[in-house]
């Protein structure tokens, strides 16, 4: 599949932004991965985005990548409501919002609790490996499904190397069943396992809630350097983003993120 003229993007930005951690870089401007039960290779040249995958037609990778979303008018939007973001915005350009399956997210993002990107890579593939299908001529596995997390052993989710992140696993996926997906913050929180940053995370990144604004490590420098926030007012943060950035709050939390994330690592 081929989707032809594609503007505001740019895979390094899209996979290495912090919202996912199954996609891999392959080569130039090309990544492999996988999406829920699909495995794919990405690439994008000259504004064309080339996706072959082992399934989900074009509706499903158009959804999955937000192209129909105009990311060009997002960014005006949020320059003209808060100029400050304009250096951020223009470095994070090519940043999309994945619409990314809802239990996949819960799980991914307990996961990355207190954990490092390629830890939460390999416990992620692990998990894959250990509790998903194979994906015939991939190598790679799909995601486990809630039943399988469900049944499966605390010993046996420990022995993957997921620490106390085993029972928060098995919990979330036994209340997945029995009360079904979330649709709000406050169901997110009543998971076990599950605190105010994950919430977020898995608001803007499952549920597609784009007002949602995750505070971590990262974004308390930011707000304390960009507005003279303490470091530990986190909801003073989260109200002045509402404020602020209103419904396009999480798309400037990951420009500023990225933004200030990759410049930190550039100075080092």
């Amino acid at each position: 599949m081929i989707f032809r003229d594609i503007k505001d993007i740019n895979l390094t930005h899209v996979f290495e932004c912090g919202q996912c951690f199954r996609w891999v870089p392959d080569g130039p401007d090309s990544y492999t991965g996988a999406a829920g039960a699909f495995a794919a290779h990405i690439s994008l040249k000259g504004g064309c985005l080339d996706v072959e995958a082992s399934g989900g037609d074009e509706a499903f990778w158009r959804r999955y990548f937000d192209l129909d979303t105009d990311y060009g008018a997002i960014k005006r939007k949020l320059a003209e409501s808060e100029p400050l973001i304009t250096p951020a915005a223009e470095y994070g350009y090519g940043i999309r919002i994945l619409n990314q399956d809802p239990f996949e997210t819960i799980i991914s993002f307990i996961i990355s609790q207190n954990n490092n990107i390629p830890r939460i890579r390999k416990n992620i593939e692990s998990l894959c490996a250990e509790y998903g299908e194979p994906i015939e001529g991939s190598g790679l596995y799909a995601f486990p499904s809630a039943e399988a997390l469900a049944g499966a052993d605390v010993n046996d989710l420990a022995a993957l190397k997921l620490g106390y992140r085993s029972a928060y696993i098995k919990a979330s996926a036994q209340r997945y069943l029995e009360k079904g997906c979330p649709e709000t913050r406050e169901e997110l929180l009543e998971f076990h396992g599950i605190g105010p940053k994950v919430a977020n995370c898995i608001m803007l990144f499952g549920l597609r809630d784009t007002a949602a604004f995750p505070v971590d490590t990262w974004v308390k420098q930011i707000m304390n350097d960009m507005y003279g926030f303490d470091l530990k007012d986190t909801k003073g943060m989260q109200r002045f983003a509402a404020e602020k950035y209103g419904d396009l709050a999480g798309y400037a939390q990951q420009y500023l993120f990225y933004y200030y994330r990759d410049r930190s690592r550039l100075q080092k």
